[in-house]
């Protein structure tokens, strides 16, 4: 766990940014010391934004932290994400570390800038991202939502409908859900096995295939 001190003036920061900036700014804390991956969120302010609430699980990007080296991961600043119903945030996401300076936290900024986009022209400098060609990254409400994205994602990289897919297109999708940390989800094992139609031995060794 993020030790009291840091999680104390985490959740005052967060507080003074969405008192700051209005219901339309959600500010999470997710901690990643425990590797817990259904329920990561330990503080969240203004979560209609995106449907979330405390105790909730995580998103794109806590997978990729909690699956990636933690030593080597970049703050993520002023991106697009997309909700569930479609709409779209101005993000950033900032990582809290430890003394070796490995990733334990995430801070993350998501600003409801729906309404904002209607009036683009006017306010063109406050919208602004970086990569504004990019599909918006979408933000899930919980792990199982998170598991059917990354499942979906998996069959559009193959490019054909899992009743078409060979042995070969199968371990693609399945390494690339792997490599996403799809794997870290409670039971994601069952569900993706189930999903295209391997047995639990079979999907191991998918996983494992690339290093054969």
């Amino acid at each position: 766990m993020l030790n009291s001190l840091t999680l104390d003036f985490l959740k005052q920061l967060a507080r003074g940014i969405a008192q700051q900036f209005g219901s339309n700014c959600e500010v999470v804390v997710h901690d990643l010391s425990d590797n817990n991956v259904d329920s990561s969120i330990v503080a969240i302010e203004n979560g209609n934004v995106t449907g979330r609430k405390l105790g909730d699980g995580p998103s794109h990007v806590v997978l990729e932290a909690l699956h990636g080296d933690r030593g080597n991961l970049k703050d993520h600043l002023n991106y697009l994400t997309k909700t569930k119903d479609g709409r779209i945030l101005k993000s950033s996401t900032i990582y809290i570390r430890d003394e070796a300076g490995d990733a334990i936290g995430i801070f993350s900024i998501n600003y409801d800038i729906t309404g904002l986009l209607v009036v683009e022209n006017a306010i063109k400098s406050l919208t602004a991202t970086e990569h504004t060609e990019k599909e918006p990254e979408k933000i899930m409400q919980n792990v199982n939502d998170l598991l059917d994205d990354l499942i979906e994602q998996s069959v559009r990289l193959v490019g054909k409908p899992v009743a078409l897919m060979s042995k070969d297109d199968k371990i693609a999708a399945i390494q690339f859900l792997n490599s996403t940390g799809a794997f870290l989800i409670t039971k994601s094992g069952d569900k993706v096995s189930k999903y295209f139609g391997i047995s639990k031995y079979t999907l191991y060794s998918y996983i494992d295939a690339k290093n054969n």
